[in-house]
């Protein structure tokens, strides 16, 4: 077994609003789901995607006022955001216009990619994925044109500071396949090691790729504003019950089963320290909303909506209420 490529990857704003504006307005993503964390209901977690919330393609963010990441090792260092590669020309202009400052277009691990940073220091990146993962369904109120819209996410990258133990967990316990290495572009005497999930490894693309960079002399990162919280990997809904049975048979301290009614998860943390979830394609986030207006209110799962009216009134406006 294996996971299927990544699913969503959560990160951490302590600037609301303006994530709301840079990631709907900037880089033309949908808010497919305005909701809360289900485990502090003072704060917003809202999901970026395609029109529709295609799983794979999901940035969400959790609303905590605290400060600004230390960076380090032991964490999730950049998002890839995949583009197709006609488009980072298109990308490199709409940055600059939007007064964001993004390296040029280099050629890493082999794919022409457009690294930059949000206003709170989220490292993010635009990929050339050649065309692999599922397609996205394209938003159509998006100020970005369907050609040049975002495609999904990956490959997610993290940093630890010894790779056996993480290793042993991918591939023995997550069914990862090691494909290939190369230099870490920030930091060249250190590697990059490239894991690739399900079906054929060596074809699954930058939608199915984790890259763990090797940085034994950095500090560990502290979690804030700017930071991922998590990254999950997708998993078939008929192989929920499987996962979390494999996880207990090799003995990987879990969350255990978690149902956030969107999706099922489980949550467990790697030998580096780094939040792994594994999280269910199904029943997807159309499931109490019309797709038509995904975002547009507050969602709350239905065990928390008999607190509906606590909840929303302790939350910020966004967008034009704001």
């Amino acid at each position: 077994m294996s996971p299927h490529g990544i699913h969503h990857l959560t990160a951490v704003s302590a600037a609301i609003q303006a994530n709301y504006r840079f990631y709907t307005e900037t880089m033309g993503m949908r808010l497919v789901k305005r909701s809360v964390n289900q485990d502090d209901v003072s704060a917003y977690h809202l999901f970026y995607s395609d029109a529709v919330g295609t799983p794979g393609h999901d940035l969400t963010f959790f609303d905590w006022p605290v400060p600004r990441e230390q960076r380090g090792t032991r964490s999730v260092t950049r998002t890839g955001l995949r583009v197709a590669e006609a488009s980072l020309p298109f990308w490199a202009d709409r940055l600059a216009e939007a007064g964001i400052v993004a390296e040029p277009v280099a050629e890493i691990d082999g794919r022409a990619t457009l690294r930059f940073e949000d206003a709170e220091g989220q490292r993010l990146a635009l990929v050339a994925d050649g065309g692999t993962g599922d397609a996205p369904t394209p938003w159509d109120q998006s100020p970005v044109p369907a050609e040049h819209q975002i495609r999904g996410l990956g490959p997610i990258t993290m940093s630890v500071p010894d790779l056996e133990n993480t290793d042993l967990v991918l591939r023995v316990v997550l069914g990862m396949t090691p494909v290939r290495t190369y230099a870490d572009p920030d930091r060249p005497e250190d590697t990059v090691h490239v894991y690739a999930m399900g079906g054929d490894a060596t074809e699954a693309g930058p939608h199915a790729e984790l890259h763990v960079a090797v940085q034994p002399d950095l500090p560990a990162a502290r979690q804030g504003a700017g930071a991922v919280h998590h990254v999950a990997f997708r998993i078939p809904d008929d192989q929920y019950d499987a996962w979390a049975a494999r996880l207990g048979q090799f003995g990987v301290p879990s969350s255990g089963p978690v149902d956030r009614y969107y999706f099922r998860s489980l949550y467990f943390r790697e030998p580096g320290g780094v939040l792994f979830e594994l999280a269910t394609d199904g029943p997807g986030f159309a499931v109490d909303e019309d797709a038509a207006t995904l975002g547009e209110t507050v969602a709350l799962p239905p065990f928390l909506e008999g607190r509906r009216a606590e909840i929303v009134a302790g939350l910020k406006p966004l967008g034009e209420e704001a």
